[in-house]
């Protein structure tokens, strides 16, 4: 399937063109998705909260799995519009929350990462055994009770960002496994190379905008994680970090198993293993994103079969903006969509 994206003249370069859909640009037509929330027990005993969109009437249907990225929600500028591609073709749609993003601390001494792909994977099946429970629900109602077995609707996931590199760990790990719990995947601005990607953000502009953006929330956030657990990292360290890469040294990367930063973006990098997908799998990187420099992208030769590549010259980072001022954030979902109902034979 061609797939092609030409940036609005009036939004150049790739900071307008990442600042200005997260900021401005219309997500959806008409009102703002209405979300169901579910809180879910994990099996470690913390919780996450999942956003669903539910697809009216009865019978089977195709669900769609968004992933969000760093300190994202189910309220993030592509995920309403990702949820309002799902509506209008009848699908069922869920936001998981990584812990700690859904506005409410989450209770265990961890956050999420950018190789989170054990939590992906528990999400995933869940959410396919629901898939499958309502199939049996719909194939026994149509055989008067008998409880008859129904194909379940497909299930396709995107991760967005962060989401999009665990997402992508998660069906590297999976291997064959993969195409048994969803038909196809898709990561959008990826850093799919963590260390060139934290370097990238870590600099310049970058460090003024974004990075400062990003340790707004992410450092409130670890200090009232240390007031639930005492003792659990170096407070003062914390504080004075001035960078991602920092504050993944004294945070994230302890918390959740690796040595160090370096030790972190090594193992949970995308990039090393694309080549051992083996479910449909889009990669969509903008070779203008702020965040992840475009000669850090993988090369057809470095994937396998299963993966697709698309890495246009415009987009910015999870920006993709359309159309006359103030613009619109839905012709990514509608592209990404499309290839990921071919894939679901749809």
């Amino acid at each position: 399937m061609a797939m092609q994206y030409v940036a609005p003249r009036w939004l150049p370069g790739g900071n307008l063109q990442t600042i200005w859909p997260a900021l401005y640009a219309r997500r959806v037509e008409g009102l703002a998705p209405v979300y169901r929330r579910e809180r879910w027990r994990t099996p470690d005993q913390d919780f996450i909260d999942v956003d669903f969109l539910d697809a009216p009437g009865d019978g089977v249907r195709p669900l769609l799995v968004l992933f969000h990225g760093l300190e994202g929600s189910s309220a993030s500028h592509y995920a309403q519009a990702f949820g309002a591609y799902a509506a209008a073709r009848g699908w069922h749609y869920a936001v998981p929350h990584f812990r700690g993003c859904s506005g409410e601390l989450n209770l265990a001494p961890r956050a999420y990462h950018s190789g989170d792909h054990e939590e992906i994977d528990w999400i995933l099946r869940r959410l396919k055994a629901r898939q499958a429970e309502s199939a049996d629900a719909a194939g026994g109602d149509a055989a008067g009770g008998d409880g008859a077995s129904k194909a379940a609707g497909p299930v396709m996931a995107v991760g967005v960002s962060l989401g999009g590199n665990a997402l992508l760990r998660w069906a590297e790990e999976q291997g064959s496994q993969a195409g048994r719990v969803v038909r196809a995947a898709a990561s959008v601005s990826a850093p799919l190379d963590l260390a060139a990607g934290g370097s990238a953000i870590g600099r310049g502009f970058n460090r003024l905008i974004y990075t400062r953006m990003f340790l707004g929330t992410m450092k409130p956030k670890a200090l009232a994680k240390l007031a639930q657990h005492p003792g659990l990292f170096d407070r003062t360290a914390l504080l004075a970090t001035r960078n991602l890469y920092e504050f993944d040294n004294v945070f994230t990367a302890p918390l959740h198993g690796f040595r160090d930063t370096d030790d972190y973006y090594a193992r949970a990098s995308a990039k090393p293993r694309l080549h051992e997908i083996e479910v449909p799998a889009l990669v969509v990187n903008a070779t203008n994103d702020p965040f992840v420099p475009a000669a850090s992208l993988p090369r057809t030769s470095e994937v396998g079969p299963q993966v697709t590549l698309w890495q246009p010259a415009h987009g910015g980072h999870v920006g993709f903006p359309m159309g006359l001022p103030p613009g619109h954030v839905r012709g990514l979902p509608e592209r990404v969509g499309s290839w990921l109902a071919a894939q679901a034979g749809l």
